[in-house]
């Protein structure tokens, strides 16, 4: 039986387990990236290892987060990390240098490599042909200090393309389209491959689109082959050398098959409040419109880019309507200004923002109160886009383009004919933002610069056989690490001190909940379906970790957050019958007694203050076990 492209990668990578379905494997990575809204943190736990430099091929640090300095806290951060790097072997990309995926993808991306980066969306990887998966910081460490991968062998599901997309028909509305056929629960436990004679018709950028979108799917990770249109890209950006073909065997074997004519698409919308809520552009004629936001790592791309200028050409938004433009690199923003694209963007009336993350993630440009923001993003999360009540749409930069000019909703096939768009041959090479390590040699003698925002990481307790404690909280579906943690201008800079950090925790849900877990010294939280979607940060672990929570009983874990919950020392269990969570709630007093014995039976009974039992259950490697018993990852990995 022939191999999948993921197979292949995972067998070359294997370090230990096999290569079954639901059996924990571990992988060597080859890269590594994180962000600076979850790197201090990483970095932090890099050091605690007391490993003098990382050991794999390439680690990258990028700062694309938290680039608004209101405070000393952010710049402290980003000099923390630069000199981190800096000692212990690592690359920095500087603010302003772009946002990682799109950096990485550009200058860094080798198709058949591994790569974890701390940040849910380093998935885009898979549009080169990488195996990249998204991770908790710990995860990350632990790899940049030569340490393995571990992840549950997945699924595989093939997504055959057919035809080729029509004119404002993008790679967004595959991501949109698959995402209306599996749900953002449909991808669990599951790595997207994509094929097809469709496949040849996209550009890297566009299937680093579609694979960036797979994280909210819940898929582990997503992959394209890597081919002569790859070969193409790593030529453009002087890389060619990187290139490696790879394609699944004709025979392989997938656990599902879904057929998708890209040619019957037609421009697709997420609705409020979440990416799988998805119907027709043309349905929803007519929706008034008062911002519209381009860019992310998921449309931020100079294809992306050029696409937009040539449609705001000679035109004017409406007066209604702001418009922010957010180029995802350096290399992006001075091709769009060599070539006039920038120009024209500006004499339509839009707003050019900084290379980065930005509203993406809440910081700045949130909407006005009660607002309609049309954006080329990934999540559509209520209230992350820093205001609590604005109603977010996903649309592709078209879809947005046309928002913008008519200040209402608005299929783009309405704007008459779409421009050509001719690619340049080679892109715009310059690294000069983009700080090397220090030799070993010099290392040594280098200082790692701590500013007084930065404070240690919270210790997490061993596990112990009997567990008795409140319940602190309780919480209904698809409860996402946004509103566990929520991002935004005015709290990611405190990502480094959890103390401070912490009177946020679940703010959006229970504004009380922090100072009631704290006063209760020991507690549980409840959850329904799919507790922890969305970012990979682990702070939605750490933090709750900080503020007491033992254990975690949901009736469903999205998989990073489960991995984040284990690293961290708190159980996560789920009800055996999804009906008792109904018998449980907030201050309900409960007591699980065995619970080593439970790791291994993978049962545990859950006795409630009336003396009523509910049966938990649970999975968990040896590893795993070994992880909770003394009390987290970075525990385990020291002793």
């Amino acid at each position: 039986m022939g191999l999948t492209i993921a197979q292949k990668i995972i067998k070359a990578h294997l370090v230990s387990g096999q290569m079954q379905v639901g059996e924990e494997i571990a992988l060597r990575i080859d890269q590594t990236l994180t962000q600076d809204a979850t790197g201090t943190m990483a970095y932090l736990e890099f050091e605690t290892m007391g490993i003098d430099r990382v050991r794999t091929e390439k680690s990258v640090a990028y700062i694309d987060h938290n680039t608004l300095q209101s405070g000393f806290e952010n710049a402290d951060d980003h000099r923390y990390i630069q000199s981190v790097a800096k000692k212990h072997g690592i690359y920095f990309s500087r603010p302003g240098n772009g946002i990682c995926h799109q950096v990485h993808l550009e200058r860094f991306g080798v198709p058949g490599k591994t790569l974890i980066g701390s940040d849910s969306h380093t998935p885009t990887g898979g549009g080169i042909g990488m195996l990249a998966f998204g991770a908790g910081g710990l995860d990350v460490a632990v790899a940049m200090g030569g340490g393995a991968y571990y992840i549950t062998m997945p699924k595989m599901i093939r997504v055959n393309l057919t035809g080729r997309l029509r004119p404002f028909v993008t790679a967004k509305d595959v991501s949109l389209e698959i995402l209306r056929i599996l749900s953002v629960k449909g991808g669990v436990g599951s790595i997207i491959e994509w094929g097809g004679e469709g496949v040849k018709t996209l550009s890297v950028p566009e299937r680093a689109t579609i694979t960036n979108m797979g994280t909210e799917l819940g898929a582990t990770t997503s992959i394209f082959p890597s081919d002569e249109t790859t070969r193409a890209f790593l030529a453009a950006e002087g890389r060619e050398a990187d290139y490696v073909p790879i394609a699944p065997d004709a025979d392989a074997v997938y656990d599902r098959v879904i057929d998708i004519d890209l040619s019957a698409l037609e421009p697709l919308i997420a609705c409020p409040h979440m990416p799988d809520n998805v119907v027709k552009v043309s349905s929803l004629k007519g929706t008034k419109v008062d911002q519209v936001c381009i860019g992310s790592c998921t449309n931020s791309s100079l294809q992306d880019m050029l696409k937009v200028a040539a449609l705001l050409k000679g035109r004017t938004i409406k007066d209604s309507v702001s418009l922010s433009i957010s180029p995802g690199s350096k290399q992006v923003l001075s091709m769009l200004a060599e070539c006039g694209a920038l120009a024209d963007m500006l004499a339509a009336g839009a707003r050019v923002l900084e290379c980065a993350c930005g509203p993406c993630i809440g910081m700045g440009f949130s909407p006005n109160s009660g607002g309609v923001s049309l954006r080329t993003f990934n999540r559509n999360f209520e209230g992350r886009s820093g205001t609590k009540d604005a109603k977010v749409y996903l649309v592709s930069p078209e879809c947005a383009v046309a928002a913008a000019l008519t200040g209402e909703i608005t299929d783009p096939r309405l704007l008459g004919e779409m421009p050509a768009i001719v690619m340049p041959e080679a892109f715009k090479i310059d690294d000069s933002a983009v700080i090397p390590p220090a030799a070993p040699e010099e290392a040594q003698a280098l200082s790692v610069l701590r500013g007084p925002n930065i404070k240690e990481f919270p210790k997490a307790k061993p596990q112990t056989d009997c567990l008795s404690a409140a319940v602190a909280l309780k919480v209904g579906d698809d409860i996402t690490t946004d509103h566990i943690m929520p991002a935004g201008a005015k709290i990611l800079p405190y990502r480094s001190n959890i103390p401070y950090l912490s009177k946020f925790c679940f703010a959006v849900c229970d504004e009380s909940f922090a100072e009631r877990a704290l006063a209760l010294g020991e507690s549980v939280i409840v959850g329904g379906v799919n507790y922890g979607q969305g970012s990979s940060r682990e702070h939605a672990a750490l933090v709750p970790l900080y503020l007491g929570v033992r254990a975690v009983i949901a009736k469903s874990f999205a998989r990073i957050h489960a991995a984040n919950l284990i690293n961290a020392g708190i159980l996560p269990l789920t009800f055996k019958d999804p009906k008792d969570y109904d018998r449980l709630c907030r201050d309900s007093r409960i007591s699980i007694e065995g619970v080593f014995e439970g790791m291994e039976t993978g049962e545990m009974t859950l006795v409630d203050d009336k003396g009523e039992r509910i049966t938990l259950t649970c999975s968990f490697t040896e590893r795993q076990k070994d992880i909770l018993k003394a009390g987290g990852l970075l525990a385990y990995t020291k002793g």
